[in-house]
């Protein structure tokens, strides 16, 4: 008696770290894992054959590690400075690049850049596109003023078939838009599913290792700001970059999450145009070329990204609330650090803040991360508390403690030579800081110990702060000094 052959039984695996289970058991169970995304049903992967499995060659010897030459391959310089600071300077063969951002972020038009870049140099590039045509493609290129010598399309999505593509052309450099878009008939899902992603991504990054040929994958984000598909697919890859936009924006942000071969902290600052992407590399001084002099509620500080100072324009403002509870609306800057730094400049300052709305963000699309910002945050909500402008020439720096102290920064020297070169007179900073520094000519120091001291430096006493007129007295509080 010849019993049928079941299917395959479903498993269940975590997108964050690709745990698989037999049964569905809610979220992930690995203790190592504390996601809180429920697992996903999918298909096992059937047994494959040696033979049949998809194969480059001989597996390479094993080899001592002193044994190893060191003689490294040279990178592929692009014609992007602001690409080549992200990358760490410029692509490394056998390296897999992950480029995710929001549905029409300018991706493609950057891969497609890119490819232009590499096709200049006289090498070859393959283009593998499972979302657009080549008619779209030579749209693109048009817009671009790119005739497309060096750079050939092939529209497929059956991983293997790329793959064997990739190994009969041997280009310098391989582009897959995207990698959501590719299957393998080997799993039994969909393409984008778990699986699938999955898959695709060892099978290009197994390829990419063995023939040292950079790789660039296109990714999507889900509706959460994480690239679709399982979280493994991440930690495969050598470079992930988020590509950023606000909107209503012309400015684009590529920030790396993850580097291999560089500092994880650049960014890149581009501007989009009618002909692709272009480099800004003067970000602090095209920002300021929009700020409003005298404007009430705003202020400005010197932060790092990585190797490069940028000066930041803070924007507040705040407003009688109505509510129960005051909002606290953020956008650029922690949600949490703002309610921290609101509690502070309330209990430690003596600000009204108890009533008021408050909301700050960070002119221009970009995110503040570092405690170095705190000050100007704080002067920010403060000057629109008062309804009274900084100084058109004062940029702030230092970390807010709970206490209301302002604490140091690191690398001051450079941040101050930044607020130097933008042609600013004068700097807030803490004390402990202040005696150690190198001054520019044409600069003064503003230091102080508190935010007490901050604001009587900056903003003066007897100032008022109510839409009546009437003087604002601060309360007695607690004061460090």
């Amino acid at each position: 008696m010849v019993r049928e052959s079941r299917a395959p039984k479903s498993v269940f695996i975590c997108k964050e770290c690709g745990h698989e289970s037999a049964k569905w058991m809610g979220f992930c169970p690995s203790p190592a894992c504390s996601s809180s995304l429920p697992l996903v049903e999918t298909k096992p992967l059937p047994e494959v054959s040696a033979k049949q499995a998809w194969n480059v060659g001989s597996a390479a010897p094993i080899q001592e590690l002193a044994e190893v030459s060191h003689e490294s391959h040279p990178r592929i310089g692009l014609s992007s400075e602001e690409l080549n600071r992200v990358l760490g300077g410029g692509l490394v063969p056998g390296s897999v690049v992950l480029l995710a951002g929001e549905p029409g972020v300018g991706k493609s038009t950057l891969l497609l850049q890119i490819a232009q870049s590499v096709a200049a140099q006289n090498q070859k590039v393959l283009y593998v596109s499972g979302e657009e045509s080549p008619q779209q493609l030579k749209i693109r290129s048009q817009r671009l003023r790119f005739p497309g010598e060096g750079v050939y399309l092939f529209s497929e999505t059956d991983v293997d078939l790329v793959v064997n593509q990739l190994e009969e052309s041997s280009p310098a450099l391989g582009i897959v838009d995207s990698i959501q878009t590719l299957y393998s008939q080997d799993t039994a899902s969909g393409p984008g599913s778990v699986a699938q992603v999955r898959e695709a991504g060892l099978k290009l990054m197994r390829w990419s290792k063995q023939r040292h040929v950079p790789l660039l994958l296109a990714g999507h984000l889900t509706k959460d700001g994480s690239v679709a598909g399982p979280r493994v697919l991440e930690h495969m890859v050598d470079v992930v970059a988020y590509m950023e936009s606000q909107e209503f924006s012309d400015y684009r942000i590529i920030r790396s999450s993850k580097n291999r071969f560089g500092s994880t902290s650049e960014i890149g600052v581009f501007e989009m145009t009618g002909q692709g992407l272009a480099d800004v590399a003067d970000p602090s001084q095209a920002l300021l070329s929009q700020r409003y002099d005298q404007a009430v509620g705003t202020a400005l500080v010197p932060v790092l990204e990585g190797s490069r100072p940028l000066l930041m324009e803070i924007q507040a403002l705040t407003s009688p609330s109505q509510l129960p509870v005051p909002r606290r609306v953020a956008n650029g800057v922690d949600h949490n650090r703002l309610l921290m730094l609101a509690a502070v400049a309330s209990r430690r300052a003596g600000l009204e803040l108890a009533n008021q709305d408050i909301i700050v963000s960070v002119a221009g699309g970009f995110r503040v991360s570092e405690p170095a910002a705190d000050l100007a945050i704080v002067l920010a909500i403060a000057s629109s508390m008062r309804n009274r402008a900084l100084d058109t020439g004062l940029a702030a720096m230092g970390e807010v403690g709970l206490s209301g102290e302002v604490r140091s920064v690191p690398q001051a020297q450079r941040r101050l030579a930044e607020v130097s070169r933008l042609g600013l007179s004068s700097c807030l900073l803490s004390e402990n800081v202040a005696d150690g520094l190198s001054v520019p000519p044409g600069m003064s120091l503003v230091p102080a110990r508190t935010l007490r001291q901050a604001f009587r430096a900056v903003l003066g006493t007897g100032l008022t702060d109510r839409a009546d007129g009437t003087a604002a007295v601060l309360p007695p509080s607690f004061d460090p000094e």
